[in-house]
């Protein structure tokens, strides 16, 4: 439960009043109260400052700080400081500073900067999160612990690489079985000692980012340095948790980031949060999906929304301003889909750096007369009002796609067959298309119980893990139905193809055999030609990116190539298989097929849209306690006219009974309790 002693949705967000005067920060706290703000996460880059060298600790000013925020009724989420490290301990600590993909040792600057191989980063890491749970763990303001901040960004320094080796014996055991892994066997690559392993970068067997000669070799050190980055923060948290067992612990995720496999890390959370910063032109299902996503770390629980800006950010290209209604839109949005708090970066702009354009509540000029402020205080008197109404509720589902994060880095590390395949922007068709259709969907690790689900969608499902394979046939055999598209199924766990015919362990599930996999250019395109009408699927559709060549082996073809050399090969089969059916898209289909597909499969399923609103409007539920709340988000500019139950439901936000035909404002919002 995120909410502990502060029983409402949270609202606040970063506040650095180490950067200003006591007076400043008594003229925030009178703002504060305006805008109902009851949250503000301090100390997130601190370090240098409570700690000015090796031996010294200077807590009074956080003491202050934390003090003056609990006496205006303001709780606090306590950062450990580690994501920056101090000045003085790069200089008098050389193995602090990473050393960068190109082989460079970096010198003090920046952020995430640390080499989480570091035993000083380690030591000195500990001793703070120590110190800071043993002064503050029963502090009243207490709510929350944020330990680092936006955990990220790989090191290649001589500490990794032995880390490196350390790990690869522990996950292998032997030289033998580590060389049969990664077929050493290609170029001469034998490995006959531990020490002759190095790290995979642009000095060794990677180059431009993703490329690289050695896939395996490269996919184990993605996973080791997500591991090693994961170790910094248990280091932390079980630190914490000797002096504060039962204030919750975090830290700030970012969506779909590549870096880190984010289902492993949630396991290690007592909530997840995430920052959401969409651009200005990000697709709203995209965003949509994240949420999703980051509810999916830990099946279903209600997260964390940590940061978002009031208006503009201040590191992308273009900086757009939020347009009025759009902060209070995209804050509903994220409660929409399992967000306990609504929380920003930041609530007073800097003045210096290169935060200082970045959106707050609390602008330049420094008081509470701007569109931004007005927009945030109303936004705080409405979760104000809400109260505990949507705490703890859940999204109920019946359709989920998998996500997986080894997956994904195994796909863009391939050396074929094509560089546009991008593993989130197909996992994004599927979503999109379900989320156009205001079909309710979960976003899932491979590892996730399919039980409570209908249909599961598994896009580019490369990798198949131990024991995936059979569960899907479980599921399957069960009566559900199961999703998966081309470039699926071909290699295990260490990236060695499953030989004996594509798409490997899924080939019996699906009832199909690949044989060759084209790569279309750029604009190129083949065609989906539908053998005969089914239900909502008609006619002929696009398709483009990579083209499996397939054979039936007891599945019914639907639909077949329109062009090239394999023209009336099939393109979109279906296998019966126990009481369900396995369907296989060969391609990366236009948005017009996948609309009609999964409209006709959900429809088959009994899976019904949470309601038929105009393009635009989104639709969500969550559940608690026998009671629904269904959120409806106008992402129009327009107003939006909604045909509604013909029973009255009462309307959260105007306190209203509305049904039968309504007209839902531009960027407007309603949370209908049934």
């Amino acid at each position: 439960m995120i909410h502990n002693n502060l029983p409402k949705i949270w609202y606040g967000g970063d506040y650095n009043p180490e950067q200003w005067d006591d007076a400043t920060m008594e003229e925030d706290l009178r703002m504060f109260k305006l805008a109902d703000i009851d949250v503000a996460t301090v100390n997130v880059f601190s370090w240098a400052r409570i700690q000015p060298s090796e031996e010294k600790y200077d807590f009074e000013q956080l003491d202050q700080i934390i003090d003056r925020l609990h006496q205006g009724q303001v709780a606090v989420c306590l950062a450990t400081s580690t994501g920056a490290h101090p000045a003085w301990m790069a200089k008098r600590h050389p193995d602090v500073t990473r050393v960068d993909y190109e082989g460079r040792k970096r010198k003090f600057g920046g952020r995430h900067n640390s080499c989480p191989n570091s035993p000083t980063y380690r030591k000195y890491a500990r001793l703070i999160a120590g110190k800071l749970a043993q002064r503050y763990k029963d502090h009243p303001a207490l709510v929350a612990w944020h330990i680092s901040n936006e955990y990220g960004g790989y090191c290649y320094c001589d500490n990794c690489e032995e880390a490196f080796r350390v790990w690869l014996q522990k996950r292998y055991g032997t030289i033998r079985q580590l060389n049969k892994a990664w077929y050493t066997s290609f170029w001469g690559h034998t490995f006959y000692n531990w020490d002759e392993v190095v790290a995979p970068n642009a000095l060794s067997e990677e180059w431009a980012g993703n490329r690289t000669n050695f896939q395996s070799i490269s996919l184990d050190y993605r996973r080791f340095q997500s591991d090693s980055l994961l170790d910094c923060y248990l280091i932390e948290y079980e630190e914490i948790r000797k002096y504060s067992p039962d204030i919750q612990i975090t830290t700030n995720l970012m969506g779909t980031y590549p870096e880190l496999d984010y289902f492993k890390w949630a396991k290690h959370m007592d909530v997840v949060s995430w920052d959401n910063y969409p651009s200005i032109d990000t697709p709203v299902s995209f965003t949509a999906m994240t949420h999703a996503l980051m509810r999916g770390l830990k099946s279903g629980q209600p997260f964390m929304l940590m940061e978002q800006t009031p208006s503009q950010q201040n590191w992308q290209a273009y900086n757009a301003l939020k347009r009025p209604g759009v902060m209070r839109l995209w804050s509903y949005q994220a409660v929409a889909h399992g967000a306990d708090t609504v929380m920003f970066f930041q609530l007073r702009r800097s003045i210096g750096a290169c935060e200082k354009y970045h959106g707050a509540v609390i602008e330049h000029v420094g008081h509470e007369h701007t569109r931004v402020f007005r927009e945030c205080a109303e936004l705080g008197h409405e979760l104000t009002q809400l109260s505990d109404k949507l705490l703890d509720s859940r999204v109920d589902a019946k359709a989920a796609i998998i996500f997986d994060w080894e997956n994904r880095w195994v796909v863009e590390l391939s050396s074929g067959p094509s560089v546009a395949l991008k593993y989130v922007d197909e996992v994004h068709k599927y979503y999109d298309a379900l989320f156009e259709q205001h079909i309710q969907t979960d976003m899932i690790s491979v590892e996730e119980n399919l039980d409570k689900y209908d249909l599961v969608i598994a896009p580019v499902m490369y990798m198949i893990k131990p024991g995936f394979a059979e569960k899907a046939e479980a599921f399957v055999k069960r009566g559900g139905t199961f999703i998966t598209t081309f470039f699926s199924g071909i290699v295990n766990e260490t990236d060695i193809v499953t030989t004996g015919g594509y798409p490997g362990k899924l080939r019996k599930l699906l009832g199909i055999w690949a044989e060759e996999i084209d790569a279309l250019l750029p604009g190129q395109q083949n065609q989906i030609v539908m053998k005969q009408n089914r239900g909502e699927l008609s006619g002929t559709y696009n398709c483009s990116i990579l083209c499996d060549l397939i054979h039936s082996e007891g599945a019914e073809v639907v639909a077949e190539y329109g062009s090239d050399f394999y023209k009336g090969m099939p393109a979109v089969t279906v296998n019966k298989f126990g009481k369900g059916e396995a369907w296989y898209i060969a391609s990366s289909p236009d948005k017009a097929f996948l609309q009609s597909l999964l409209a006709q499969i959900c429809k088959d399923k009994g899976i019904t849209p949470l309601l038929h609103a105009p393009a635009g409007v989104e639709v969500t539920r969550r559940v608690k306690g026998g009671k629904s709340y269904t959120f409806i988000l106008n992402h129009n500019s327009e107003a939006s006219g909604l045909q509604l139950q013909a029973e009255p439901r009462l309307d959260l936000l105007s306190g209203k009974l509305v049904n039968g035909s309504y007209s839902l404002a531009a960027k407007g919002v309603m949370i209908l309790e049934q």
